[in-house]
């Protein structure tokens, strides 16, 4: 059975919303470190009050940031 992966797009979220890592680590209340960890899919968790953070700053819902790829 081959796994899959947790890809984390937000990236994309910040394009949409015209704003940048540092406003959006400022807003949730993270390091840009730890943004960036979440950003380059280095991330093995992500808290619950982290995902409410970032999907009230970035006006989104959880499935617009989480995203599943199953392995070929």
């Amino acid at each position: 059975m081959s796994k899959g992966m947790i890809v984390i797009n937000v990236d994309v979220m910040l394009a949409r919303r015209k704003m940048s890592s540092g406003e959006l680590a400022q807003r949730v209340g993270i390091t840009a470190a730890n943004l960036s960890i979440l950003k380059t899919g280095k991330a093995k968790a992500i808290r619950f009050s982290t995902l409410e953070a970032l999907c009230e700053a970035l006006d989104c819902q959880p499935g617009d940031l989480l995203e599943y790829r199953p392995e070929p």
